[in-house]
């Protein structure tokens, strides 16, 4: 019986130290599938004319698969039609010129992973590379979708020198977009050291910020937020800002929290993991320059009166301790509301009079109205919700003197 467990324990390791090689293997075949013509004399005439425009002093008897190649420059950039949207003030800084990540001039391990996949894909028709499935995805999306990083950097570098690292599949992302909604920051890092175009949107109109922030990929975020000029671009389709999708995200976990009955241990910290990560999200793009006073393109809601909707105390807590929380709180919505009218209008919140304290303490006008001439006092829920709020808030209301009390006032 030990024999047996020895041998099995053997093929085992040999079955192991043949996966590197089988996956390659695959590979070819996917490769082969899609049509594959291996003509390296064409790739060698194409890499020679790239070549040619590369500072002297390096040698590039063939281009460097560790530098990025194309660095896309803010004067060479010419949109495609469905991003012509897009100007010169919101794309990214340019593509680093840099080696991969080594440590003390030794080759690390990626170096090597870097090797082997060049070595493997030498030769490789730049046709083939762009060749696209039935879901228009190329090789290049598979490998960012399968997380294999040193396959994607070798596609990304020879794809950059021939256009072409911004294809699009069915659903209009790029690599870079499939990398940002899968969560693979390092790939993020390494498409766009290629000159991967930050702010291309997906069919829904989300740019890989977008993405990012509505998912709470904090790595992927933090990556492009250093990349990219502007953070307060709005969603065309949706409306919103990656800030306001970070908030909207936020919100959908404090109610699956508050919904819960009698939930395990296990799906409360993974909530409250989820929580954090969508927190520090909203937290980097604040400080990257996201304003939570911007409006959405639908409604006129800011970050403030989506955190009241849900009365996400974490969150109003977070915006009212801004240094221009005093102008935010009484900013009203297209149809006149407030983030009082907000708050005040759920119907059996457990938060709700939390959050109306929180407001009147920070400056929220209980008297504004909004285009219905309604007062927030007006959408206070009738029975004993509405009068336990009533009474909860009325010694803070009186503060506000002839306001607080007409506040006070409006339920009776």
């Amino acid at each position: 019986v030990h024999n047996k467990h020895t041998v099995k324990e053997l093929i085992m390791m040999k079955r192991l130290g043949r996966l590197h090689e089988q996956v390659f293997e695959q590979l070819h075949e996917n490769i082969v599938h899609f049509g594959c013509k291996w003509i390296r004399s064409q790739e060698k005439k194409i890499l020679g004319h790239k070549i040619r425009a590369v500072k002297p002093e390096i040698d590039f008897s063939e281009p460097s698969l560790y530098l990025p190649i194309n660095p896309s420059f803010h004067n060479n950039f010419l949109p495609s039609p469905e991003n012509g949207h897009v100007t010169p003030e919101y794309i990214q800084t340019p593509a680093l010129q840099r080696d991969a990540p080594n440590v003390n001039g030794k080759l690390t391990f990626f170096h090597w992973q870097i090797n082997q996949e060049a070595n493997r894909m030498a030769g490789t028709d730049p046709e083939v590379l762009n060749m696209q499935d039935e879901d228009g995805d190329t090789i290049l999306h598979i490998a960012v979708a399968q997380g294999k990083r040193a396959l994607a950097y070798v596609l990304a570098a020879k794809m950059a020198i021939n256009g072409s690292l911004d294809i699009k599949e069915h659903n209009n992302q790029t690599a870079l977009q499939v990398a940002a909604a899968t969560n693979q920051h390092l790939i993020v890092q390494d498409l766009l050291a290629h000159g991967a175009q930050i702010n291309t949107r997906d069919s829904w109109g989300r740019s890989p910020l977008h993405v990012c922030a509505e998912k709470g990929h904090l790595l992927s975020l933090q990556v492009i937020t250093i990349s990219i000029s502007v953070i307060n671009v709005t969603c065309p389709c949706l409306g919103l800002t990656p800030l306001q999708a970070a908030v909207l995200s936020h919100n959908n976990i404090v109610k699956e929290v508050r919904c819960l009955e009698n939930p395990c241990s296990f799906i409360m910290t993974e909530l409250i993991h989820r929580k954090q990560l969508y927190m520090e999200c909203i937290r980097t793009l604040m400080l990257m320059g996201a304003r939570c006073g911007t409006k959405d393109l639908k409604s006129g809601r800011t970050s403030l009166h989506m955190a009241s909707e849900e009365a996400n105390i974490e969150l109003l807590h977070f915006f009212l301790d801004q240094p221009l929380a005093l102008a935010l709180v009484n900013v009203e919505t297209f149809n006149g509301n407030t983030a009082l009218h907000i708050v005040s209008s759920l119907q059996n919140h457990e938060a709700q009079v939390d959050a109306v304290k929180l407001l009147l303490r920070r400056g929220a006008n209980p008297s504004a109205k909004n285009i219905e001439n309604e007062q927030p006092a007006h959408l206070v829920p009738e029975g004993p919700t509405g009068e336990k709020y009533i009474l909860k808030v009325k010694s803070i209301s009186m503060r506000f003197g002839t306001q607080g009390q007409s506040f006070s006032k409006l339920r009776k």
